[in-house]
């Protein structure tokens, strides 16, 4: 089964934009927001996606994606989904080699910065020494789950103090 292992950070400067990277637009909704089962819609770039998530074990998770038309992403997403999430997706490779994938939250997540790394075939271990711009470790703290995120935006934290 597929299975996704990933850390998560907070991004503590911008640091990681003077390095070459390449940019995404994002725009992702949720059908199914079970702890033990998430089901995702999403239009990246110009390109749709239906994805299902196990629950978390750990760092890892099953996840099962799929491209879809566009145009169905864009209709499930407004007819089937709450709110979205919005963002720009950056992708940088770091002076060890490794590859991180930076979330710059739009919207109402705005001013929230994510930094992830996943274990991949370039990814083959987690890096013992991290890049200056990388904050604290937010792995299995389930508020910054993009799927809370639709639910609870950082907005909102921001009003409650």
């Amino acid at each position: 089964m597929p299975t996704e292992t990933e850390k998560k950070y907070l991004v503590r400067n911008r640091g990681w934009a003077e390095r070459p990277h390449s940019s995404k637009k994002i725009s992702q909704g949720y059908i199914c927001l079970d702890p033990d089962r998430t089901v995702r819609v999403r239009i990246a770039g110009e390109k749709g996606f239906i994805t299902v998530k196990g629950g978390t074990t750990g760092l890892s998770r099953e996840e099962f994606e799929y491209e879809i038309p566009p145009g169905d992403a864009i209709a499930m997403i407004e007819t089937m989904c709450g709110r979205r999430v919005d963002k720009i997706r950056h992708t940088v490779d770091d002076d060890d080699g490794y590859r991180w994938t930076i979330d710059e939250f739009k919207g109402e997540n705005e001013g929230l910065v994510i930094a992830e790394i996943e274990l991949s075939e370039r990814n083959r271990d987690f890096p013992e020494e991290l890049p200056e711009w990388i904050g604290e470790e937010v792995s299995g703290k389930t508020k910054y789950f993009n799927s809370q995120l639709s639910e609870h935006p950082f907005s909102e934290w921001k009003q409650k103090g």
